[in-house]
């Protein structure tokens, strides 16, 4: 009742506001500053004016002066409002006692004023003039509790960004990241392209899809698992050096390193293979590394991971069939099945052989790598993109990157023989039948034929943003990178 309350009591403001001709959501305000700038820079602007703007977060009312903080996205500064100085334009009544009777934690402001500061030495604004920009109905959460409810976080991220100083940051530095990765690729030759989020057949990755359709066309569709095999047909078209920021959706479960929507880098350049991927992986880490803490080392949830090249690699068959005693390729899927259930893996006596075998390298090796690592060449049997070992028979040039137990990256030197392509695609289509309903139900007829045309060799690569986003920004689950997480509705 006591935030309802309050709520009515803004709302009566406003009314009080508009009476005296003053609109509390003006539509413009000139800034000339923000708060970093005039504390950074406080030598050169002390006693000049200068016109700032944003939330009021804290509010002091001494007599004749108040002083007050405000928020912009730069940060806090604080604001001097003193009697018979600070005025109000439009409004005859005294700035100070207009400040004490109408401004309200939570409100949006305008102040111009000079700059100087206060004995305790604080920078500060002293107004010759403010205005309400944005009348807040709502108050913010008790200055002392902040906001520490996570799905209260999730749910009104907004909140969550005026609140907490720290979630800013993230959502800043999120940005800087993406904004280097661009840089990176590009200035290696890279073209930057845009492939079709809604597509007649899924494909690229295993996971079940997001159904839509498409009126105009009077067809199913499907938002994109991946989209690999379209940037692979601009290797046909002859691109060579292709890369894109791409918004995925997987119809799958949520956990802290999975999300149904999100957002991949994917590359492929003609005429490289897995190894070329791999040393342009582990540069690319380090120069994030580098470039956002001026070191090779970060810390991640009291973990101290380095980046400095070059990455360890280990055999994705031979480290597993350390763990088993057995080749993993010679173990029926009984035998396999045992062992998933002995680990305790879900599902293990209803997924196939294919599904089963990555689970348990998972469970085994992947989890228990802790500093950047290759595992290299994976069964052909879960490769259904990636050329054939030049050296080992049903193994495929693949690697994936593993850091903390977490998969960052995966690449291929990429099929591009297209009988070969179709032979797998149709063993595919076996392990869906056998259950494994992550397994595309279509086989990709245009993609098969772009590959009849020819594509060069090529090495191809997919980073997961999020989690390196999670990973330099030290952040544990994944929606804490993500600006509006979805959650259950509330009942």
């Amino acid at each position: 009742m006591e935030r309802l309350d309050e709520f009515e009591v803004r709302k009566a403001k406003i009314e009080d506001l508009r009476e005296k001709g003053l609109e509390p959501y003006p539509y413009r305000f000139e800034k000339t500053h923000d708060s970093l700038f005039i504390k950074e820079h406080f030598d050169e602007l002390e006693g000049k004016t200068v016109s700032i703007a944003g939330r009021i977060i804290t509010k002091r009312v001494f007599g004749k002066l108040s002083f007050a903080h405000l928020r912009d996205e730069q940060g806090d500064i604080q604001i001097a409002i003193q009697k018979g100085t600070s005025k109000v334009p439009q409004v005859e009544e005294d700035g100070a006692k207009f400040f004490k009777k109408y401004i309200d934690v939570g409100d949006i402001i305008g102040i111009k004023g000079k700059v100087f500061k206060t004995k305790t030495g604080e920078v500060t604004v002293l107004a010759e003039e403010f205005v309400i920009l944005a009348k807040g109905l709502r108050p913010l959460p008790e200055k002392w509790h902040g906001l520490k409810d996570k799905e209260v976080r999730y749910r009104e991220r907004y909140l969550d960004l005026i609140v907490n100083k720290e979630t800013r940051e993230v959502f800043k530095k999120r940005s800087q990241i993406i904004q280097l990765m661009r840089e990176f690729f590009i200035e290696k030759g890279f073209l930057e392209v845009d492939t079709p989020i809604l597509q007649p057949i899924y494909g690229g990755a295993f996971a079940k899809p997001f159904e839509t359709y498409s009126n105009a066309l009077d067809t199913k569709l499907y938002l994109r698992i991946a989209d690999e095999l379209y940037l692979k047909r601009l290797l046909v078209g002859g691109f060579e050096k292709v890369f894109e920021f791409a918004k995925d959706f997987r119809n799958e479960g949520i956990d802290r390193l999975h999300y149904p929507e999100f957002i991949g880098l994917e590359a492929y350049a003609a005429y490289w293979d897995y190894n070329d991927m791999m040393e342009l992986t582990e540069e690319l880490f380090e120069e994030l590394a580098v470039k956002l803490y001026g070191s090779p080392e970060i810390d991640y949830q009291g973990e101290k991971i380095t980046f400095k090249r070059p990455f360890p690699r280990i055999s994705y068959l031979d480290e597993l069939e350390k763990k088993l005693g057995n080749d993993p390729l010679g173990m029926t899927l009984k035998e396999l099945r045992s062992v998933g259930v002995e680990l305790g893996l879900k599902n293990a006596n209803r997924l196939p052989f294919n599904r089963l075998l990555d689970k348990i390298f998972d469970n085994l090796v992947a989890d228990h790598i802790k500093n950047p690592t290759f595992v290299v060449d994976h069964p052909l049997v879960i490769s259904p993109l990636a050329k054939r070992h030049r050296e080992f028979e049903e193994r495929v040039e693949r690697f994936e990157l593993f850091i903390l137990g977490m998969e960052f990256a995966n690449a291929f030197s990429e099929l591009n023989d297209p009988v070969d392509q179709r032979k797998r695609f149709e063993e595919q289509i076996k392990f869906r039948q056998e259950g494994d309903e992550e397994i595309p139900a279509e086989i990709d007829e245009d993609f098969l034929k772009a590959l009849e045309y020819g594509m060069p060799p090529a090495g191809g690569i997919g980073f997961g943003v999020d989690r390196i986003v999670m990973l330099f920004t030290n952040q544990y689950s994944i929606r804490d990178v993500i600006l509006f997480p979805q959650l259950r509705p509330k009942s």
